[in-house]
């Protein structure tokens, strides 16, 4: 008998009790749904998380700050834990800012690629032609090294001598007057800046405020990085920072964050190195990857919620096939009769267990790409509207086909007692039975 024949009778077999059957398989698909419905959104989760790594400058992109500052805003947060107080670490005195000796021996770190240190620049609003209203904007800057998921244009220029050009979110740019992200490609904004020490001696804060004109390359794509605000290339952002401290005494004008894009490879023992000269430096997998832990958490959860209904599924099976072997008795004792070997009589019975696994998967797979694509539609029209590019499930045939098989080999070792018994019997006595 060949194997296709073992299964194909196996399949016709299963369906003698249908009712007992079906609700074996039922109890399959409950949990292959559930496992291949979380192994989905897993999917979905890396996938949206890898993209904003790649688009936030790659594994090898790493924002730095004074450790004692990152110090303080852990405290802050509520994340830093309760501190000790030393006198040779009074974080309330500490340097809020990075010193020239620390970007000299930080640029001079084996795998760093690039360097860029940053001083802080803060303006008031933007505002356009086509609007008469003005805008609170949130600024950051785009330094070399740092991909931007673009919507529409472009990202702005980052060279050394580039004109002013700013990368909008799609929010500031529909709020400037652009409904269409590709409308406001080219078109030239005001920016209003602060001149901080001006500020002090005047009534009105429009007379301490120099209006700054900016090109907008382009408007960023909703993401983890367009959360950040509006991107101002170098020079933009230079010329804010110099707004922002004319006036005063050298030395006010101080360097608060740096960024670099460094060897992957070696972005741990750099993370160390940083440590040990004052800097406390994260990645793009350390700030996104916060949501890759909280989302496997949950997924881990219900994972075991699956695994529990297959181990409720693999007692159906047992039972299932424990009632197959009783009623098919006199036939099982005929088969060895016209000389069926135990060996063909335990593949026959492991086969239908492999084929109540195979059709629960099979289900399974279905509901839950069914499911899992409902749940994108509603997903992006609602609570991940601003979010387009974040599929909630993506679906791997590889993983799909993987779990498949691993279902129908926990079928198979439930199946294997039954089978074992069935095997055993001594085909007289099967005969013989009533």
């Amino acid at each position: 008998m060949k194997v296709t024949d073992v299964f194909r009778d196996a399949n016709a077999n299963l369906w003698r009790s249908k009712l007992r059957s079906i609700l074996t398989i039922l109890a399959i698909f409950v949990g292959s749904f559930t496992i291949i419905l979380n192994s989905a959104i897993n999917a979905g989760v890396n996938d949206f998380i890898d993209k904003q790594i790649e688009n936030m400058g790659g594994e090898g992109y790493l924002e730095m700050m004074p450790t004692e500052t990152y110090d303080q805003l852990a405290a802050l947060m509520g994340n830093g834990g309760v501190q000790e107080y030393t006198e040779d670490k009074d974080v309330s005195n500490a340097s809020p800012y990075i010193k020239d000796e620390q970007v000299e021996q930080a640029r001079a770190l084996e795998g760093m690629k690039s360097f860029h240190a940053l001083p802080s620049a803060t303006a008031d609003f933007a505002t356009s032609d086509k609007i008469e209203k003005r805008y609170r904007i949130n600024l950051n800057a785009i330094v070399p090294g740092i991909n931007i998921d673009m919507s529409a244009g472009a990202a702005p220029d980052t060279s050394d001598d580039a004109p002013y050009e700013i990368a909008l979110t799609e929010d500031m740019a529909k709020a400037l007057g652009y409904e269409n992200p590709a409308d406001s490609v080219g078109q030239i904004i005001k920016i209003a800046v602060p001149s901080t020490l001006k500020c002090y001696t005047v009534t009105h804060r429009s007379d301490c405020q120099v209006i700054v004109e900016a090109k907008i390359a382009g408007t960023q794509a909703p993401g983890i990085l367009a959360m950040g605000g509006s991107r101002a290339n170098i020079t933009l952002w230079n010329r804010i920072n110099e707004i922002n401290f004319e006036g005063m005494p050298d030395g006010a004008n101080h360097t608060f964050q740096a960024v670099a894009d460094v060897e992957p490879d070696k972005i741990d023992e750099i993370k160390t190195k940083l440590e040990e000269i004052g800097l406390s430096a994260m990645s793009v997998d350390d700030e996104v990857g916060m949501i890759r832990v909280f989302f496997d958490a949950i997924l881990i959860v219900f994972n075991i919620f699956g695994g529990i209904a297959l181990v409720a599924a693999s007692i159906g099976i047992i039972n299932t096939l424990f009632m197959a072997v009783q009623e098919r008795t006199k036939e099982i004792g005929l088969d060895k009769a016209l000389g069926m070997s135990n060996g063909k009589v335990f593949l026959s019975f492991s086969a239908e267990a492999i084929m109540l696994g195979f059709w629960g998967s099979i289900f399974g797979i279905a509901a839950s790409i069914i499911a899992g694509n409902a749940a994108n539609i509603v997903a992006h029209e609602t609570f991940l509207k601003d979010f387009p590019t974040f599929k909630l499930t993506v679906f791997e045939p590889l993983t799909m086909i993987s779990i498949a098989f691993i279902i129908m080999f926990i079928a198979f070792l439930a199946g294997t007692l039954p089978a074992r018994r069935a095997s055993k019997k001594n085909p007289i006595d099967a005969l013989r039975y009533e």
